[in-house]
């Protein structure tokens, strides 16, 4: 594995950060795109390793999909070979295959897709072996679980013979991401309705347009985390939108809590330390992807903190619960689990001067604890996972003066 070994950094000048683009805008408009043939206009597209996956995949067709450890990349084309009509296998990396996708393949099953098992049930892989008739435009769904389960019936919903009624049952999760698919969809020409807890998608086609990516909200976490815990510094992050599309750009109004000031400009947000106001508690269930990043931000500064909404993290890229608690406790902080899901993080009171952390094959565990370096030295483990999402990110702690 690569390691990498950061040395001890808590004061930083004014740095400007050139932000990757959004990996969940793209991996959206990449399916719509391929639904309306591939004759749109698409700009500043992700360069993350699953954007890049899903753009290799659509444009090769091969005959076995396989997706890596993709999971996004696995949702969506699933349903996109589903209800197309295509017969193709779907896999991944080992850990892709142990999460689940049952939900999501009882849905498409129920809609009149053909879908088989080609090992444990529930689970990739699979092969899809044809759509011949829509058997129902009614279907029910939990919305508790994964979004991208969601999403991905919805971007294919137009092209259904007679559209999609999509109800969500429970507790609805990660409702910013449904919401991005939406407009996303709007966009491109599409109509809608969502009414409590009923999306209605009407047979209809999507409208050819020219789209520009917008920069990455989750890869910003990681700037206002480190500028939360520096001694010193500002940070502006370039493209980024004040009325953006994706969820984790609540990173805003949670660092504001934490001693980050965001100030938007015409071609990005300027980001300057402030006083730490509190951050008591915070739910989760819309923006899962932002709490490893906030974790260890409140362990770091001394802000201990009450978080809920974080069910969907156990079956991420690792158990990011177990991961965090690992990790955490190496530096003597903890993420203890109560009652309801309630997790409470107690802060540290002492670091070792060197601590090294294990990524998991996770990328977002490389990242959340890169602000690690404001207060001890830090090896990460296997630095190249940053790669799935934020390929540029060790480039950039350089040009912020982290290097090892």
């Amino acid at each position: 594995m690569n390691d990498i070994t950061l040395p001890v950094k808590q004061h930083f000048g004014e740095v400007t950060i050139p932000l990757p683009s959004s990996k969940s805008e793209s991996n959206r408009v990449l399916i719509i795109d391929a639904l309306t043939e591939g004759k749109n206009q698409l700009s500043n597209l992700a360069e993350a390793r699953d954007t890049q996956t899903m753009i290799r995949l659509l444009s090769e067709d091969p005959e076995t999909l396989d997706v890596l450890d993709a999971g996004t990349t696995m949702r969506f084309l699933t349903a996109y070979a589903a209800l197309t009509n295509r017969h193709k296998t779907l896999t991944g990396t080992p850990r892709m295959c142990e999460r689940p996708i049952g939900i999501l393949v009882d849905a498409l099953r129920q809609i009149g897709a053909k879908i088989e098992y080609k090992g444990k049930e529930g689970y990739p892989p699979m092969e899809t072996l044809g759509f011949e008739k829509q058997l129902t435009n009614k279907v029910q769904i939990r919305g508790d679980v994964s979004s991208q389960y969601i999403s991905a019936l919805l971007m294919n919903a137009p092209l259904l013979p007679e559209g999609l009624s999509l109800e969500l049952t429970g507790k609805i999760g990660s409702r910013t991401y449904i919401e991005m698919t939406l407009e996303l969809m709007k966009q491109f020409g599409v109509a809608y309705s969502f009414d409590d807890n009923i999306i209605a998608i009407s047979p209809q086609q999507y409208k050819n347009t020219t789209f520009a990516v917008e920069s990455d909200w989750s890869g910003a976490s990681y700037w206002f985390s480190l500028l939360a815990c520096a001694e010193e510094g500002s940070f502006f992050l370039k493209g980024l939108k004040e009325s953006s599309l994706q969820g984790d750009s609540k990173i805003v109004e949670i660092m504001d809590k934490l001693g980050v000031q965001s100030e938007f400009k015409e071609d990005g947000v300027q980001l300057t330390k402030k006083p730490v106001i509190g951050l008591e508690s915070y739910d989760f269930t819309h923006c899962p992807d932002l709490a490893q990043t906030v974790v260890v931000t409140c362990a770091l500064i001394g802000q201990k903190a009450q978080f809920t909404g974080l069910e969907s993290l156990r079956i991420k890229e690792t158990d990011r619960i177990y991961a965090l608690q690992q990790e955490l406790a190496k530096f003597n902080a903890k993420l203890e689990e109560g009652e309801n899901e309630v997790f409470t993080v107690i802060p540290s009171t002492s670091i070792p001067a060197k601590v090294s952390i294990e990524t998991y094959d996770d990328h977002r565990m490389g990242m959340a604890f890169m602000p690690l370096v404001t207060r001890t030295e830090v090896t990460l483990v296997d630095k190249d996972v940053v790669n799935k999402s934020y390929p540029s990110f060790w480039k950039h702690c350089i040009l912020a003066g982290i290097k090892n």
